[in-house]
């Protein structure tokens, strides 16, 4: 069963989730997992979550992205993601700059709202890189990818 399937230029069909997740998939799922974990250590350490005593929402929204970030991938994942990832936008706008632009693309949804065009073609061409290491059973690492298109290599 797939979850979030996306359609490339080129018309393919993709996932980042299924049944049995590919080395690339699940690849893939970690990285995000840990610039999830990146984000929440880093945001731990910015009002409004240093706060002696952080107000109830504030709380809540921590508890919920520890939460997420041990749910297990499938629908509910991303809903929650999407829905976490919206919350930073509006309520805390001054951590954006912390926010990794791939977690707005891996969740999708609302999120891409967020996202200029031609950084949303870059995510893109990196998905089709990575279904076309897959199609093809060659090796594939996204972050070097990642690096490579994004000018850090």
């Amino acid at each position: 069963m797939k979850v979030r399937k996306s359609t490339t230029r080129s018309g393919r069909s993709m996932s980042i989730s299924s049944s049995e997740p590919s080395i690339y998939d699940q690849e893939y799922y970690t990285y995000h997992l840990e610039l999830l974990a990146a984000f929440s250590a880093q945001i731990q350490q910015l009002p409004p979550f240093n706060a002696e005593f952080p107000n109830e929402e504030d709380q809540e929204f921590l508890v919920a992205l520890a939460q997420l970030q041990q749910q297990p991938q499938g629908v509910s994942f991303l809903e929650q993601g999407q829905i976490l990832m919206c919350r930073i936008v509006g309520t805390y706008p001054h951590l954006m700059p912390l926010l990794y632009r791939d977690l707005l693309w891996f969740f999708g949804g609302d999120c891409l709202h967020y996202m200029p065009d031609d950084e949303i073609a870059v995510f893109q061409q990196l998905d089709e890189q990575r279904e076309d290491a897959k199609q093809q059973q060659i090796p594939f690492s996204y972050k070097e990818a990642r690096a490579k298109s994004m000018g850090m290599h």
